[in-house]
């Protein structure tokens, strides 16, 4: 697999320029994982730290569902790899865990956020809460929010990714 990343047209309106970063930066976390194994993908960034590439796809598969599913549509939806007594429950990884799961699920839930968000407007407020505030928030802030969450963690990718194999890149 070769992730190819499109950057966002820098004339384009708010909501393609906003769904293009998003887009950018899922397609940033997949490049910084291609070309690993499974036990590479797990390799954690600096033990006693449990962050690893396969971690922080689960983790960004869980914050998709999240941000989408439950807050922005209000679906009931549970969540994937956390439960209440385990918030990093991402994070923890088995021998059972594998590439294979993590990435199809996480590209499931990204699909399953471009065809839920299609049906709002930017402006619009989510039928759902986030676990923080009893506030709704527009699909703008969802949008905004995510921008931010991937942005974030593809820095911590990116030193992963060195510590690994010493590739690097923007």
């Amino acid at each position: 697999m070769t992730t190819q990343r499109t950057g966002p047209a820098q004339n384009a309106d708010e909501r393609a320029m906003l769904e293009g970063r998003l887009d950018y930066h899922r397609q940033t976390l997949a490049w910084k994982c291609e070309g690993l194994t499974d036990d590479q993908l797990r390799t954690a960034s600096v033990p006693p730290s449990e962050l690893s590439l396969l971690g922080l796809v689960r983790h960004m598969a869980e914050v998709e569902r999240s941000w989408f599913r439950k807050v922005l549509v209000g679906d009931g939806v549970g969540p994937l790899y956390r439960g209440d007594e385990d918030r990093d429950g991402a994070f923890r990884l088995t021998e059972r865990d594998t590439w294979a799961e993590a990435f199809g699920t996480w590209q499931g839930e990204i699909e399953v956020a471009r065809q839920y968000a299609a049906g709002f407007s930017l402006a619009e407020l989510s039928r759902g809460r986030s676990r923080f505030t009893d506030e709704p928030f527009s699909l703008r802030w969802i949008y905004t929010h995510m921008i931010e969450e991937y942005a974030r963690h593809n820095g911590h990718a990116d030193l992963i990714r060195e510590r690994i194999d010493g590739f690097i890149g923007e």
